[in-house]
């Protein structure tokens, strides 16, 4: 059965593991963000194209532009640029996309041994970064002219990391051996 399908038993669970007194206590996750900063597009504008294309794969969604708010005469970066993208994912394919992460992406990766779980933000959100896209089954390795990576965030309402801590566990997100506790 498919994650969104467990969510009510996870919820229940939830609710009777952190001792919460009211159902809208409860923490949810409400999106996730996989972005890529992409510096280079400063000097070849055709990397938006060839990145917006994968991530388009690897999301089923048409990513956004991120521009600089600001400029930085060091970077040579000028506000109002292209400088990355960004996909926001809901619903049915935010868990779509959440159950072929932990069960295809994640076991891909090389020596995994489980996320690490300093990614907490303080908030319940966490934060994981890619090294490389070629984990994810629908880029073709051959095609890739340079390797690029990507970060993937995980927004609950938990309010606190343990909150969140405790639905991606039962969601099923592997985190490293023995630090699956407070």
């Amino acid at each position: 059965m498919s994650i969104q399908g467990d969510y009510l038993k996870i919820h229940g669970e939830l609710k009777k593991e952190l001792q919460l007194a009211n159902v809208m206590q409860v923490p949810r996750m409400t999106k996730i963000v996989v972005n890529a900063g992409l510096g280079e597009a400063l000097v070849d504008h055709k990397v938006i194209e060839k990145v917006a294309y994968q991530l388009g794969l690897i999301t089923g969604q048409k990513p956004q532009t991120t521009r600089a708010r600001r400029s930085i005469a060091s970077f040579k970066l000028r506000a109002g640029e292209v400088i990355g993208l960004k996909v926001t994912l809901r619903g049915k394919r935010m868990f779509d996309f959440f159950e072929k992460f932990v069960r295809i992406v994640l076991p891909r990766t090389r020596d995994f041994r489980g996320v690490p779980l300093s990614g907490f933000d303080g908030h319940g959100n966490y934060n994981l970064g890619l090294s490389e896209i070629t984990v994810f089954p629908e880029i073709d390795y051959a095609k890739l002219d340079k390797a690029r990576g990507l970060e993937v965030t995980f927004v609950t309402n938990a309010g606190n990391d343990r909150g969140g801590r405790a639905l991606l566990v039962k969601l099923g997100m592997p985190f490293e051996k023995g630090k699956n506790r407070n």
